[in-house]
C-alpha cells in the first residue's frame, strides 16, 4: 500500500485561509442556529424544537402532564444533539411566568422562582403545552411551513412555526452570537394586534403611528416605565436603544405618624434575593443612611418592605437614594436584531419586524388554502366515485364477487380513478344505505362552496388581509384580555429631578485625607490624628493633611492650573498606603499637585501661580465632572500654578521665595471664573512661595514648628497690590504659612 491511499489526499493549504473558513463556518452556525431568534415566529433553533417534540408527544394544553425527562430525552435523540441540561434550561425558561410574558409551557412542579432559584431536576418535574404554543403550531399539519431533515437524517423538523401568535415582540428574546448581539424585551400581545391591524389597513403608516399602539414594552414582573417618549420612540424606530425601568412602590402608613415604603413590583431579570442581600451589604456599609431596614415578606407576590431612619424623611427621597445606588431601577436593552425570511441577519425597527410577521402570516394563510383545497379535491374525488356505486351497485357487486381483478374492471368500466375504485373496494357494507347517498350529495355540494371561497381567497389579496385581520382580532380576544393579557408594565413619565442630598446616599464621618509626597492618597478615619504614627511607603513622606467628613468633594488644583474633583467616600480607606491620585485623574506625570482642600458650596478661592499672578475664583465655577478636570487658572510660561486658598477675609498676604511678604487688601483681587490673572506681587529674583486671605483685624497667623504665631503689628508689611514686599523675621524657613 502507498503512502498516498495511507495518508490521504493532502493539499497545500494556506493556513490564515482555512482558519478564516473554519471560523467563518462557526460564526453562521452560531449567528443562525443558535443564537438570533427568526423574525417569523421569534424562536431560536432550540425553542422550535422543544415546542415540536412536545406536540410530537400530543402534550396538548387539554392532555396530561409528561415528565420534563421524556421531553428532554426526545428533544435531544431527535432534533437537538446537544447536551441535556441545556435543553432542560430552555424547557424551564419557557414555563417560568416571571420570565416569560406569555409562557408558552406550563409546568408542573418546582421550575424555579423570582429569587433565582434553580429548578428541580428534570425527572421530578412535568409540562404540557399552553395554549399561546398551541397558537404558534396550528396549522403545522396542513403544509402551513417547510421542513428540513434533522441531524441524523432519520425525521424531519419545521424550519420554522406557523405562529399564530406575535411570539417575537410578546415574548422577547436575547443572545449573543459572534460579532452580534440581540436583546428585544416582551410586549403586551393585546397591543401588538392593535399594531398588527393598523399595519394592515395603513401600510403607510409611521413608526410613531404604530408607537401610540405599542407605547413600551410590557414586562412579566410589571414594574414603571419611566423613559422619555422621545427615547422610546427613537428606539423603535432604529431598533436600538434602552428603557429605563424601575420597581413599582407605594407609602404604607403606620401608627403614630410612622410609615414604611413597600415594593410590590421589581425591574424584569432582577433576582429578587440578590437585590436584597446588594440593599443589606449597603445598609451594612453605612452607604444607605436615610434606610433604618429592609424586610422580604413575599409570598407569591412580590412584597419587599423598606423602614426609613425616621418620620421626616421624604419616601420619594428614599426611593431616588434606593434607585440610584440598586437594582430597584435599571436599563433594559433594545437590539432588534433577528433572521429575516431569508435566514440574514440584520435590526429591523418596529414597523419592519411587525411587518415580517403579516408577511410569514400571509405565506401560512396561502399555503394553508392551497393544502385545504387539495383535501378537498381529494375528498371530492371519492365522494364522486362512491356515488358511481349507488347508481350501479348491483353491478359492483357482482363484478367484486365474480372477478379477481375488479378494480382494474371497475376502473375500465366507469372510467374510475385508482383513488377511486381504491375507496369504493374499502366501503363497508353498512354505507350502503340510501341516506348515506344523501349525505354524499350534502358534503359534496358543501364542498363545492367551500372550493368556490378558497379560490377566490387566493386571487384576492384584499380578502387574504381581511382574513389576518381576523385572526388577530381572534388572537387579542384570546391573549390580550383577562389576567394573562392585561398590561402589568406601568408607562410612567420621566421622574422628575429630585435632588437627593449626598448624606441620603453615603453616611456623613468625619476623615482626614492624606496624600503623599509621592502621590498616594487614602482617609483615615477621624480629625486629629497623631501624624508622627501615620506610615508611607519607603522613599515617600507625607505632603498635604486635610481634615474633611464622607460626604464632602475634594478640590484637588494640579500644577498645570486644572482643577480635579473626588468624591471622599471613593477614596480608598486608611489601611495601607492608599492609591496612587494619578489613577484617579488624569494628572500628566509632568504636572504634580498644588493644593488640595474641601469643596464649600458657596466660598471662594484665592488662586495663584509662580510668577506672582493670581485672582479670585467661586469654588463652584472649579467643580470638574470628568477625569479631565476644568481649566481655571492659565500660569505664564514658565509657570505653575502654586496655591488655591480659601478668600475668607479682608487682606491677602503674599510670600516669594525670596522671603519677602507683602500684605494688601481682598477688595484689590478681581474675581474672575477662569485665566491668568492679575499681579499679586513681584519679584527681582524669586518667584510666588505661598499666599493667604485673613482677617487683619485678628492678625497674621503661621505655623512655626509645632506652634502658631499670630503677629498684629503688620504695618512695615502693608502695601499695595503688585508690590514687593518686605521681608519679615522669624517667618519660617519654607516660606510656607502652613509651617
Amino acid at each position: 500500500m502507498s503512502k498516498t491511499a495511507v495518508a490521504g489526499d493532502i493539499r497545500d493549504v494556506d493556513f490564515a485561509e482555512a482558519l478564516g473558513e473554519r471560523y467563518l463556518s462557526y460564526a453562521l452556525s452560531t449567528i443562525t442556529a443558535r443564537s438570533l431568534p427568526d423574525v417569523r415566529d421569534g424562536l431560536k433553533p432550540v425553542h422550535r424544537r422543544v415546542l415540536y417534540a412536545m406536540r410530537e408527544l400530543k402534550l396538548d394544553p387539554k392532555s396530561g402532564f409528561k415528565k420534563c425527562a421524556r421531553v428532554v430525552g426526545d428533544v435531544v435523540g431527535k432534533f437537538h444533539p446537544h447536551g441535556n441540561d441545556a435543553v432542560y434550561e430552555t424547557l424551564v425558561r419557557l414555563a417560568q411566568d416571571f420570565a416569560q410574558r406569555y409562557p408558552l409551557v406550563e409546568g408542573q412542579g418546582n421550575f424555579g422562582n423570582i429569587d433565582g432559584d434553580s429548578a428541580a431536576a428534570m425527572r421530578y418535574t412535568e409540562s404540557r403545552l399552553t395554549e399561546v404554543a398551541e397558537a404558534l403550531l396550528a396549522g403545522i399539519d396542513q403544509d402551513a411551513v417547510d421542513f428540513r431533515a434533522t441531524y441524523d437524517g432519520e425525521n424531519s423538523e419545521p424550519a420554522v412555526l406557523p405562529s399564530r401568535f406575535p411570539n417575537l415582540l410578546a415574548n422577547g428574546a436575547s443572545g449573543i452570537a459572534v460579532g452580534m448581539a440581540t436583546n428585544i424585551p416582551p410586549h403586551n400581545a393585546g397591543e401588538l394586534c392593535d399594531a398588527l391591524v393598523h399595519l394592515v389597513k395603513h401600510k403607510r403608516c409611521t413608526v410613531d403611528e404604530l408607537v401610540e399602539r405599542v407605547p413600551g414594552p410590557d414586562f412579566p414582573t410589571g414594574g414603571v416605565l419611566v423613559e422619555a417618549p422621545e427615547a422610546i420612540r427613537q428606539a423603535y424606530a432604529t431598533g436600538r436603544g434602552s428603557f429605563r425601568l424601575r420597581a413599582k412602590w407605594e407609602r404604607e402608613a403606620l401608627s403614630h405618624g410612622l410609615y414604611q415604603v413597600v415594593v410590590t413590583e421589581i425591574p424584569y431579570q432582577v433576582p429578587k434575593s440578590r437585590l436584597i442581600e446588594k440593599i443589606a451589604a449597603l445598609l451594612e456599609e453605612r452607604k444607605l443612611p436615610l434606610l433604618a431596614d429592609v424586610h422580604d415578606e413575599s409570598t407569591d407576590t412580590v412584597r419587599i418592605v423598606f423602614e426609613p431612619k425616621s418620620r421626616n424623611v421624604d419616601p420619594a427621597v428614599l426611593m431616588e437614594s434606593l434607585f440610584r445606588a440598586t437594582e430597584l431601577e435599571s436599563r433594559v436593552p433594545l437590539n432588534l436584531n433577528v433572521l429575516d425570511a431569508q435566514g440574514v441577519p440584520r435590526v429591523m425597527d418596529l414597523k419592519e419586524a411587525l411587518q415580517a410577521f403579516l408577511d410569514h402570516r400571509r405565506v401560512v394563510l396561502q399555503r394553508t388554502t392551497r393544502f385545504r383545497l387539495a383535501e378537498i379535491a381529494r375528498r371530492s374525488e371519492i365522494l364522486k366515485g362512491q356515488m358511481i356505486v349507488y347508481l350501479n351497485l348491483d353491478e359492483v357487486i357482482r363484478i367484486i364477487r365474480e372477478h379477481d381483478d375488479a378494480k382494474e374492471r371497475m376502473m375500465k368500466r366507469w372510467r374510475l380513478t385508482e383513488v377511486q375504485a381504491e375507496a369504493i373496494l374499502n366501503m363497508r357494507l353498512r354505507s350502503l344505505r340510501r341516506l348515506e347517498e344523501i349525505e354524499i350529495k350534502k358534503e359534496l355540494k358543501s364542498l363545492g362552496v367551500e372550493q368556490e371561497e378558497l379560490e377566490a381567497l387566493l386571487e384576492d389579496e384584499k380578502r387574504q388581509w381581511k382574513s389576518i385581520i381576523a385572526e388577530l382580532e381572534d388572537v387579542r380576544k384570546k391573549f390580550g384580555g383577562g389576567a394573562l393579557g392585561k398590561r402589568r408594565t406601568e408607562i410612567g413619565t420621566p421622574p422628575a429631578a429630585i435632588q437627593v442630598p449626598v448624606e441620603a446616599l453615603v453616611e456623613r464621618e468625619p476623615v482626614t485625607v492624606l496624600c503623599s509626597a509621592k502621590g498616594w492618597i487614602r482617609a483615615a478615619k477621624g480629625h486629629g490624628l497623631n501624624l508622627a504614627e501615620i506610615k508611607y511607603k519607603e522613599g515617600d513622606e507625607g505632603r498635604f493633611v486635610v481634615q474633611a467628613s464622607t460626604t464632602d468633594k475634594l478640590l484637588v488644583l494640579g500644577t498645570n492650573g486644572r482643577f480635579y474633583t473626588l468624591p471622599v467616600d471613593k477614596l480608598p480607606g486608611g489601611r495601607g498606603h492608599g492609591e496612587p491620585l494619578r489613577l484617579m485623574i488624569e494628572l500628566g506625570n509632568e504636572h504634580d499637585v498644588a493644593a488640595i482642600l474641601p469643596y464649600v458650596a458657596g466660598a471662594k478661592l484665592l488662586l495663584a501661580s509662580s510668577d506672582g499672578r493670581g485672582f479670585v475664583v467661586p469654588a463652584d465655577e472649579v467643580l470638574g465632572q470628568t477625569r479631565a478636570g476644568k481649566a481655571v487658572l492659565t500660569p505664564g510660561e514658565g509657570a505653575v500654578a502654586r496655591v488655591a486658598a480659601p478668600a475668607e477675609g479682608d487682606s491677602v498676604a503674599v510670600v516669594g521665595t525670596n522671603r519677602k511678604l507683602l500684605i494688601f487688601p481682598l477688595a484689590e483681587v478681581p474675581e474672575m471664573a477662569r485665566g491668568r490673572g492679575v499681579i499679586l506681587q513681584r519679584y527681582h529674583d524669586g518667584e510666588l512661595s505661598d499666599a493667604k486671605v485673613f482677617t487683619k483685624a485678628e492678625g497674621l497667623s503661621w505655623k512655626s514648628g509645632e506652634r502658631t504665631r499670630t503677629e498684629t503689628d503688620l504695618r512695615g508689611w502693608l502695601g499695595q497690590r503688585s508690590g514687593s514686599g518686605r521681608v519679615m523675621q522669624g517667618f519660617p524657613k519654607s516660606n510656607k504659612f502652613g509651617g
